[in-house]
């Protein structure tokens, strides 16, 4: 019975996209003991999984914003507490970030992470005991899956599983069906005017889809308010955690949503995502998700995709009148 660390702390669309590495490695190890160090605000996405034995928090993002701070060093003796007393068969760095690969010593057991050329830093490959070469033009979810099937010695899976669309329970906040429209994102770049949003919604609501805007924060709160004011009936929820909000996208017809992690996490949940890109390319990082979910990526950067764009990628994968 392998005891197997993975290591993949963030951010949230980074984690859902390692959720597959859980269910390749259950698929070959029915009885592998696998736990995984993730950032302390993914920790419930990582416990959704029912192949991880024990999702450990660390706390870097908190940490690193004072250092000297007493408090940050008796977290960081607990982590270690947490990871003293196991060996472990196979640490798998799949971040290949130095933090990452730091956090892999910290361990006891082999370490794998991405060689030199194909780590996102290439200084973490020295910091490994055993790198492998894992192509940088994959998408992230490919190499994910690769890097681990080479650091344990498996036939990488045809099949995609997110393993976790049993976890949540599908909510139904609309009491009808609904669409999520996810507007908030990290950077302004990466937002959709909100006159589209409004376009978009009031042509699913001609078409009898109850319409959820959720927020994560104070200004998003204040966008999801304005959207809704031009749509009628449109629910803005309360701020929800990961687990509400992994119900009410797991309730959801369709999922609209712009470079977010919650658009990765409605694909892994196996609702039908379109996601809209404006300031990237999704291209290495788009959702994904095989035969998993439908999911269509539209935009680019700079290149923002207009509303018929949005329906008629929404007719294709979810069917129906426009979701």
């Amino acid at each position: 019975m392998p005891n197997i660390l993975l290591i993949k702390t963030s951010s949230l669309g980074d984690v859902v996209h390692n959720l597959p590495v859980v269910s390749d490695i259950r698929a070959r190890f029915p009885d592998a003991r696998i736990d995984w160090v993730v950032e302390e605000a993914y920790r419930d996405i990582v416990g959704m999984h029912p192949g991880v034995r024990r999702a450990i928090p660390v706390a870097l993002r908190r940490w690193r914003g004072n250092v000297l701070k007493p408090a940050h060093w008796r977290e960081f003796g607990q982590f270690r507490h947490a990871l003293a007393g196991m060996r472990y068969d196979c640490i798998i760095d799949t971040q290949g970030l130095i933090k990452s690969a730091l956090l892999a010593r910290a361990a006891s057991g082999t370490r794998h992470g991405y060689a030199g050329t194909s780590a996102r830093e290439p200084l973490a490959a020295k910091l490994y005991d055993v790198v492998h070469l894992v192509p940088r033009e994959l998408h992230a979810v490919v190499r994910n899956r690769r890097l681990a099937a080479l650091a344990l010695g498996y036939e990488l899976p045809a099949a995609l599983d997110y393993g976790i669309a049993a976890a949540a329970a599908a909510g139904s906040i609309a009491g009808r069906p609904y669409c999520v429209l996810l507007h908030a994102t990290s950077r302004a770049d990466k937002l959709w005017p909100e006159a589209a949003w409004q376009q978009l919604g009031g042509e699913l609501a001609r078409q009898g889809y109850g319409l959820v805007l959720p927020w994560g924060d104070a200004p998003e709160r204040a966008r999801s308010e304005r959207i809704a004011r031009a749509l009628p009936g449109a629910i803005v929820p309360p701020a929800l955690g990961i687990p509400g909000m992994a119900s009410v996208l797991a309730g959801a017809q369709a999922v609209i949503g712009v470079d977010t992690g919650l658009s990765h996490l409605a694909a892994a949940l196996g609702r039908p995502v379109v996601a809209l890109y404006c300031g990237t390319h999704p291209g290495l990082t788009g959702v994904y998700a095989g035969e998993a979910a439908p999911v269509r990526n539209l935009g680019g950067a700079k290149m923002v995709p207009e509303v018929a764009e949005v329906l008629a990628a929404l007719r294709q994968v979810a069917g129906g009148s426009a979701a």
